[in-house]
């Protein structure tokens, strides 16, 4: 649900595209393999590592937006459970 309002926005989804991703891949919230390739999940050392890849490969910053299942909460716990993983 989160993936599918930046899969409707045309830059997103062109961008997407010149990556070699297909029509099919942005449908319907996103297909496995393109959520697998942009979206860091997984428990809090899983996306550490995620992270400490980008950075591994040259990024200088790396964006993270932590999702809740309730969309309109503001998941401070999460926040500070990962800023832990990836500061400390």
């Amino acid at each position: 649900a989160h993936m599918a309002i930046y899969l409707g926005l045309p830059n997103y989804a062109n961008n997407l595209r010149r990556l070699g991703f297909s029509d099919d891949d942005l449908a319907s919230g996103g297909s496995d393999r393109l959520v697998d390739a942009i979206v860091a999940w997984g428990d809090v050392g899983e996306i550490a590592s995620r992270v400490a890849d980008h950075r591994g490969a040259g990024a200088d910053h790396v964006c993270i937006q932590v999702l809740d299942p309730d969309p309109r909460a503001l998941p401070m716990p999460q926040w500070r459970e990962l800023a832990d993983a990836l500061l400390g």
